[in-house]
């Protein structure tokens, strides 16, 4: 008989679901960071308890799964006690005559809208262990980002 003239389940058809991918490299988080992947892992044990059905719930356990896994390895940063730039850093800088100012956090807590970024970003590890009145190198171009000052940020150390 023809394959094409058997009746296969529906479930052979789906594409196969696999765990969040957990991202490369060390874990480094800022206190708040730490706090809110906890708070993230609560709210969603508590859509996993009320979930209708079992698809949602594995669909949310499988996101708890990743949360855990951050949490668990995480590496807690405070910002640098000498002045130089580090996670937990709030830099105002110059880029391109525009002055901008950005918190260094984890990855998990970035969020380039609200002013924080990934230690990871190109921006943040070109600005990483320089000091206010210094210039650093940026896509190629030697003293492209001026530091005007550096600070460590109180929100993230909450």
């Amino acid at each position: 008989m023809s394959v094409a003239f058997r009746r296969e389940s529906d479930d052979e058809h789906k594409e196969p679901e696999y765990e969040l991918p957990i991202p490369v490299g060390p874990n480094l988080v800022t206190p708040r960071g730490l706090r809110l992947l906890g708070e993230e892992i609560a709210r969603i044990e508590a859509d996993v308890a009320a979930a209708a059905d079992e698809d949602s719930r594995k669909k949310l356990q499988r996101r708890l799964r990743y949360f855990h896994t951050r949490h668990s390895t995480a590496d807690v940063q405070l910002p640098p006690a000498d002045g130089s730039i580090g996670i937990g850093s709030r830099v105002q800088y110059r880029l391109n005559e525009t002055e901008n100012r950005l918190t260094i956090v984890g990855g998990d807590e970035a969020d380039p809208a609200l002013g924080t970024i990934a230690f990871f970003a190109p921006l943040a590890r070109a600005m990483m262990g320089a000091e206010a009145g210094e210039s650093v190198e940026y896509q190629g171009r030697e003293d492209a980002i001026s530091i005007l000052s550096v600070e460590p940020d109180p929100e993230v150390l909450a």
